[in-house]
């Protein structure tokens, strides 16, 4: 392995290294930050529906092609300052479009003891393409929308051993196990061998000795961490979901009261990537997830959209990585008009900007009719929540267009065309 990661107190280190040190004249408030985002699906499939997922462009569903677009896309992460990424062997909810219940996404045995060879396969080999250009991946093993396919504690806590021994194996040295993604929320509050603290570190535990010491940790819901679980963690992983810059300022600083003297990453939050400055600001590593073009499978593993292509920026940024500064036309994009994400006649539309924070709120428009207001980051049409929308009916040769209201008084127009 080419890449190996160590732990240095509350910083993080590639192959002996502060990350983010190799980059000449950046400032020292990030050597050691890692900046990542939820690639959650990147070993998904669903053998038992998987034409539902031939859509978005694609003919038929293929779970390899799949895992090697991602793998693909890795370097242009990389270039802008991504430095990790999660991955999950039950995956996670597409929540625009299909019920967690019907998917069946879950690689372990009845008896939790053996793990479908094909999951692994595809998980080797995004791990070692990680490795290849300096990445770490963050293994996720439980989803709580899959946890009802395993029926008992016993089996839950035999697939945990299972995977952290076969990770051991592997003899990687670039990997974090997430023991389940926010243990405390739907399907596991049923399951105490998940959602209770106590249990969840006896599961971190069973984890270290099978993988011989890989860093743990485990996630709870959006702005939540129990004080003992984080203890217990080699790593506070956390999650920052629904949280605006202030409250989600006061949650880092809850868990940094703590003193644990520990990385604290969070490796899920929204395409609010405002939150990042905050991350940076109380130094703390921060984690994008765009539920539409990273988690609807197919996903686009690449910068997809404009707000992809924002967060990338701003993190690059953030980093001291050079990028060309954008002419203001090209800073405010009206986004999900026209591409690949369509069903059912509904389109996710939204205003996606640069600079969210220099706007006071953006007017929607469908050929001429006003349809919804957006005051905050993402601005969403038929918001919900800062990592979900509603979609809205739209028709190839509908006009779309968003006033965007500034706070230094401008008003700007964006329009598209459905194609």
């Amino acid at each position: 392995m080419k890449t190996k990661l160590t732990i240095d107190k509350q910083k993080l280190k590639i192959n002996g290294k502060l990350i983010y040190s190799e980059i000449e004249g950046n400032s020292v408030d990030v050597h050691g930050l890692m900046m990542n985002a939820r690639f959650i699906q990147g070993i998904f499939d669903d053998k038992e529906n998987p034409q539902k997922y031939a859509r978005f462009g694609w003919k038929q569903w293929d779970p390899e092609r799949h895992t090697d677009e991602l793998i693909k896309a890795l370097p242009l992460w990389y270039s802008y300052g991504l430095r990790a990424f999660t991955v999950g062997l039950q995956g996670g909810m597409p929540v625009f479009t299909i019920e967690n219940s019907a998917i069946n996404n879950n690689p372990f045995s009845d008896d939790g003891l053996k793990i479908d060879p094909s999951y692994l396969n595809r998980l080797d080999r995004l791990i070692r393409a990680a490795d290849e250009i300096g990445m770490i991946v963050i293994v996720s093993l439980f989803y709580q929308g899959q946890s009802p396919r395993m029926k008992t504690g016993t089996i839950m806590m035999n697939a945990v051993k299972t995977a952290s021994q076969w990770l051991k194996d592997q003899n990687y040295t670039n990997i974090i196990i997430e023991i389940a993604n926010e243990h405390t929320v739907g399907n596991f509050k049923n399951r105490p061998v998940i959602c209770d603290p106590e249990s969840i570190i006896t599961l971190m535990e069973i984890s270290r000795q099978a993988s011989g010491g890989i860093p743990a940790g485990c996630s709870e819901g959006g702005a939540e961490m129990n004080i003992e679980v984080a203890r217990a963690s080699d790593i506070i992983l956390i999650h920052g979901n629904n949280a605006r810059r202030q409250s989600y300022c006061n949650f880092i600083k809850k868990v940094k009261s703590w003193t644990l003297n520990k990385p604290i990453v969070c490796n899920e939050d929204s395409p609010c990537f405002t939150n990042l400055d905050v991350a940076i600001d109380t130094q703390t590593s921060w984690g994008y997830y765009n539920n539409l073009s990273k988690q609807e499978p197919p996903a686009d593993w690449g910068i997809a959209n404009a707000e992809d292509l924002f967060f990338a920026r701003r993190m690059a940024g953030r980093l001291g990585i050079k990028i060309p500064k954008l002419p203001e036309e090209e800073q405010y994009i009206l986004d999900g008009v026209t591409g690949r994400y369509e069903l059912n006649g509904e389109r996710w539309v939204r205003l996606s900007a640069e600079y969210p924070e220099l706007i006071n709120y953006v007017d929607f428009f469908q050929n001429g009719k006003f349809i919804d207001r957006a005051y905050d980051e993402p601005f969403y049409v038929n918001f919900t929540n800062t990592w979900t929308q509603s979609g809205y009916k739209t028709q190839t040769g509908d006009i779309w267009n968003a006033n965007i209201y500034l706070l230094d008084g401008r008003v700007l127009e964006r329009k598209v065309k459905a194609e």
